[in-house]
């Protein structure tokens, strides 16, 4: 990238006065002499030389003179000085009046997580455009009006699990803005059955499984991005709009594979029931006890997200004739390969509907 050398501001502005003292050392010249030979006053010379007074066209042609130098070499020095001056003044002006801003904005922002993403640099005439940028506003007002409105009015704490209001809505926002840099195929509804059996395939290989479904979800036109949870911000995914496609946001904060599985058809799940029919909708997967979770989209997705993985008719047969052998693996083992599914899905789902999730077992379910 080229850089504007106009736009650039010095650390320091050099006055004229430091190139003159520099000259008069280099030729052994010393200033009472300098200041006889000119003309100049001893005073003036020195006011000179210390930055205290400028160049102006008289004293130019003089040193000129004297140095047999260019006096427009002299008035270009003082020149490019007096811009450099102001320069510095402006971006001293300019970190002042961001750093107001900063102390307005500073505590409606997760200043941690966001310092651990690398978004927060410390400096506010660089953080505040980025901030500004990520939250999709343009002041301050707009900023801080984020929190009141209806999507976001929502939030409560769970009586087990604190979730900050900060945090969740600067997960979302960054989750959006990172959406904004993926480019996908066009989305197409009939995408569905295709789509969902791959993802299938991928589940139970679990084998580079995140990256292996960022690509099947690319192809088919829906954006996903994986962005790590900031503390109290019980978030597995979310469902939105972004630029003309869906996308997913996922937190990973159970790396399982059962989670990452259940969280993206859910995700999915809010895509082809809710979202087609609302382009402005944005649908957040918090914790269940959450006033969120309790939603009848909610509830719809994690349904969608169950009997997608494993048929509703299939999963009843299992639990009342096999239930009661889940701690033996062959007999999960036996079912997930019916089901063409890994077989720590049919541990999650026994787990999320019995409340049992001490379950002895050495199939593993940790993501790979």
């Amino acid at each position: 990238m080229s850089i504007n050398i106009k736009t650039l501001v010095p650390a320091k502005a050099i006055h004229p006065g430091e190139i003159l003292i520099d000259e008069l050392k280099d030729r052994a010249i010393s200033q009472k002499d300098f200041s006889q030979q000119t003309g100049i006053p001893i005073t003036q010379l020195n006011e000179i030389i210390k930055g205290k007074r400028a160049i102006n066209a008289d004293i130019a042609h003089l040193i000129s003179k004297a140095l047999k130098m260019d006096a427009i070499l002299w008035m270009n020095l003082q020149s490019n000085y007096d811009l450099d001056l102001e320069k510095i003044r402006e971006k001293t002006q300019r970190q002042l009046i961001a750093m107001d801003k900063w102390d307005m904005i500073k505590d409606h922002i997760p200043l941690p997580f966001f310092k651990k993403e690398k978004i927060i640099t410390g400096n506010p005439t660089v953080d505040i455009p980025n901030i500004y940028t990520i939250y999709g506003v343009r002041n301050s007002d707009e900023l801080i009006a984020v929190y009141s409105m209806p999507a976001y009015a929502r939030f409560r704490k769970s009586e087990k699990l604190a979730i900050d209001k900060l945090n969740v809505i600067g997960w979302v926002k960054l989750v959006h803005f990172k959406s904004l840099q993926i480019k996908v195929n066009p989305f197409n509804l009939a995408c569905k059955e295709p789509l969902i059996e791959e993802l299938k395939q991928i589940f139970k290989a679990n084998r580079n499984t995140v990256e292996s479904t960022k690509k099947i979800l690319l192809k088919y036109g829906i954006k996903l991005v994986i962005q790590p949870h900031p503390e109290k911000c019980a978030v597995d995914g979310i469902a939105f709009w972004s630029d003309g496609n869906p996308a997913i946001g996922v937190s990973l904060r159970h790396k399982r594979v059962d989670n990452f599985a259940f969280t993206i058809l859910h995700e999915l799940g809010h895509i082809f029931l809710h979202l087609v029919n609302n382009n402005n909708a944005e649908f957040i997967d918090l914790d269940s006890e959450t006033e969120y979770g309790q939603s009848s989209e909610e509830k719809e997705a994690n349904n969608f997200s169950k009997n997608t993985l494993i048929p509703l008719a299939e999963w009843k047969e299992f639990m009342s004739k096999k239930s009661s052998n889940i701690h033996k693996e062959k007999v999960v083992q036996d079912f997930a390969n019916a089901q063409n599914i890994h077989p720590a899905i049919v541990y999650g789902r026994f787990s999320i509907e019995t409340g049992i999730y001490k379950i002895r077992t050495k199939i593993e379910k940790s993501l790979n």
